[in-house]
């Protein structure tokens, strides 16, 4: 009903788009989030008729044609940002890592500004929308891109309140989805916006504090080791690095435990019938030896039971993101960040659908037969989309998810020209896509049970009959195993029988794809900021890659979680990153209000953080495992600035004003900062308790 809501509105909305809200509206902004997005929207708009020229910033073009939008014909400029368009930071006085306790840190004040290397985007934006009647957002449809919008709506309409807002929303450049969308334009979503700025206020509060805690404290403590190191702490780098330390740990208490097994074999004209005993396996030395024994006083199978049945190896479902991420890691050997900006290059080319979805069921109105037959020209896999084609057209499995914003990742054009990691991820999709709209292979599974001295021991046999999708998908492999016909109630001699030891396995460390479908189970970042934390954790060197590509801890890593687990905070543990990321999403869905959310979750981490201070000596006791001793600091402030107490609440602001000392002198107090001179001759007028502060210590002399 949510779906039909939206939809309901969205018809109201373009309708009111042609109605007189919008009549006066000669020339519109559009703005993308990407040059090249910018390039491919303006190049459908006009029918690769548009003019170009140069914005205020070399990276970012200016596309200029005529389109029919908002019920008229109007001048579109299309331009682009390059991402987030603005920052977030603290004020100036808390940047700094030793201007202040990093407890301050989960209160103090913080800006929003547009970085320096920015500024010439944030130029041309201002200058072209004074020209412009309307705002057009066309950056991609997720929460960043939503946020993003947002941050380039704030710079317009402060240049000209009076503009006239709208949203593109689509999922793929090509033209049949852009113009779509310029026939259905809706509104930004502020809620989706809303979560965006909840989790980078609290990335940088959280981010800051306990980096800063860590590396001021680390590198006083172990400056042979880590005088250089920056010890950063993330809500969600931690429980991924927690997740690899945990394998890790896991592996090295793995006891092997001995297990005894009895093997039968058969030889016949083409090959070797392996019988596998319905036991299995059993970890009592003398059990198996004595059944062993039993079936040695008389070796000879009877064939007991022969079963047939159908067999059905299915074909793939539609392919989200995180599925992609790991089937490039784990068949291509393409790691998950690689694979992410290979895929929004090709989707700003327009070569296939928006890479960022949590949707494997294939929207009722996405043309399926169209999308194959434009594959049906390569030489590699052009035959295979005939022949689905000539079957009765696409039939493709239904998956579970749906994130009502993009159908699953798909081509949306041929590429015969691609090279490299480019052309190989893209033949990917489209041969996963070919795949998941195919049939599943058919085979016919033979199964003989035998029975020697009363143990049962039971061979497989397969027989493809239709190898279908596994035609197109050479990523997966099934073969015909055979095995001789045998009759039910028949006796043979075993070419052997005999009894076998093994030893249990211990887990192996996690691969990329292993680690991607953990922070996906526990709810750790999203499909979009998967790569970005497993980078942040190897870049930080607290893990490391073996041959293999599986992930190590290193020592840093290591000590880190040992440490803040000895606390009893389980840090590297998904829960409280988790918790945040269900609140994000019930402020996406307008459930819970922005503010609330960030209240209770600075509470929570601030909270942690003080108990974490509290305990330190267990992270130093951790590290000290693995870096030597410690070394010798006379006081805690050595290390970090002390809090000093409060005077009292400051009446502008409502933080707790503090007596601070500047370097050339002068005080202050509370988050509004106002520094009095050190040798003020005259009373200042900034607030009464300032004021009164600053007279007591001129009246009782004391130094400033």
């Amino acid at each position: 009903w949510i779906g039909l809501l939206f939809r309901s509105w969205s018809l109201c909305f373009s309708q009111a788009a042609e109605g007189t809200m919008v009549r006066n509206i000669q020339k519109v902004l559009c703005v993308a989030e990407k040059n090249d997005a910018a390039r491919g929207i303006a190049d459908i708009l006009s029918n690769s008729r548009m003019r170009r020229r140069e914005g205020f910033s070399r990276f970012n073009k200016i596309y200029e044609c005529q389109y029919h939008m908002l019920g008229q014909n109007v001048a579109v400029v299309m331009t682009s940002v390059s991402g987030h368009l603005l920052a977030q930071d603290f004020k100036i006085p808390f940047r700094k890592w030793h201007s202040c306790n990093p407890l301050v840190l989960f209160d103090a004040e913080i800006e929003t500004f547009c970085p320096e290397n920015y500024m010439d985007i944030k130029r041309t934006l201002e200058r072209e929308v004074q020209q412009c009647q309307a705002l057009v957002i066309w950056t991609d449809c997720d929460r960043e891109g939503e946020n993003i919008g947002f941050e380039i709506i704030n710079v317009c309409k402060a240049v000209k309140p009076s503009l006239q807002v709208f949203r593109a929303r689509f999922s793929e450049i090509t033209p049949g989805a852009i113009r779509t969308a310029c026939e259905n334009l809706t509104q930004p979503n502020q809620n989706i916006s809303d979560a965006v700025d909840v989790r980078q206020e609290l990335d940088l509060r959280i981010g800051a504090a306990f980096t800063r805690f860590q590396t001021l404290r680390f590198q006083k403590l172990f400056p042979n080791v880590l005088a250089e190191q920056l010890i950063s702490y993330g809500s969600c780098q931690f429980p991924t690095l927690g997740f690899v330390v945990e394998r890790f740990k896991a592996i090295q208490a793995f006891v092997p435990e001995l297990f005894y097994k009895i093997k039968v074999t058969h030889d016949h004209e083409e090959g070797t019938v392996d019988f596998s005993w319905k036991r299995n396996r059993l970890f009592n030395h003398t059990a198996c030896l004595v059944l062993y024994q039993m079936c040695m006083e008389d070796p000879v199978a009877t064939v007991v039971e022969i079963g047939s049945r159908p067999r059905s190896k299915w074909r793939p479902l539609p392919l989200d993101t995180v599925e992609l991420e790991k089937l490039a890691s784990r068949k291509l050997k393409i790691n998950a960040k690689e694979t992410m900006k290979i895929a929004e290059k090709l989707y700003t080319q327009g070569y296939i659908s928006y890479p960022r979805t949590e949707t494997n069921i294939f929207p009722k109105d996405l043309n399926l037969p169209n999308l194959v037959q434009l594959q049906t020209q390569d030489p590699h896999w052009g035959a295979f989309a005939q022949r689905i084609l000539d079957q009765g057209g696409p039939t493709p499995r239904s998956g579970t998810k749906s994130d009502q914003a993009h159908p699953p990742i798909h081509p949306t054009k041929y590429a015969g020209n691609l090279q490299g990691n480019d052309q190989r991820l893209y033949e990917f999709i489209v041969r996963h896509f070919l795949a998941c709209c195919s049939q599943d292979a058919k085979g016919q599974e033979t199964t003989v049970e035998i029975d020697i001295a009363n143990e049962r021991f039971v061979a497989h046999g397969l027989m493809i009959l239709a190898r279908n999708y596994l035609d197109v998908y050479p990523y997966e492999k099934w073969s015909d195993k055979v095995i001789p016909v045998y009759e039910r109630g028949s006796r043979f001699q075993p070419t052997t029988v005999e009894m076998t030891d093994g030893e249990t396995s211990p887990p192996q460390l996690l691969t990329e794809a292993d680690l991607i479908s953990l922070m996906e189970k526990h709810g750790i970042g999203t499909d979009a900021t998967h790569a970005e934390h497993i980078e942040t954790i190897k870049s930080r060197m607290y893990v490391g890659l073996t041959p293999e590509q599986r992930f190590l801890p290193g020592e840093l890593g290591m000590g880190l979680v040992e440490g803040y687990d000895a606390m009893g905070y389980e840090m590297s543990k998904p829960d409280l990153r988790a918790e945040l990321e269900a609140d994000l999403k019930l402020i996406c869905e307008g459930r819970k209000e922005k503010s609330v959310v960030l209240r209770e979750q600075i509470q929570k981490y601030k909270r942690v953080f003080i108990e974490a201070v509290a305990k330190a000596k267990k992270l130093d006791e951790a590290l000290s495992q693995y870096f030597g001793e410690v070394t010798h600091v006379a006081q805690e402030e050595e290390i970090y600035p002390a809090m000093p107490d409060p005077v009292r609440k400051c009446p502008q602001c409502n933080s707790d004003m503090v007596l601070k000392t500047k370097k050339n002198g002068g005080h202050g107090g509370g988050i509004c900062h106002v520094w009095i001179p050190a040798r003020s001759k005259a009373v200042p007028s900034v607030c009464p308790i300032i004021t009164q502060l600053w007279v007591n210590m001129r009246v009782n002399n004391l130094t400033f």
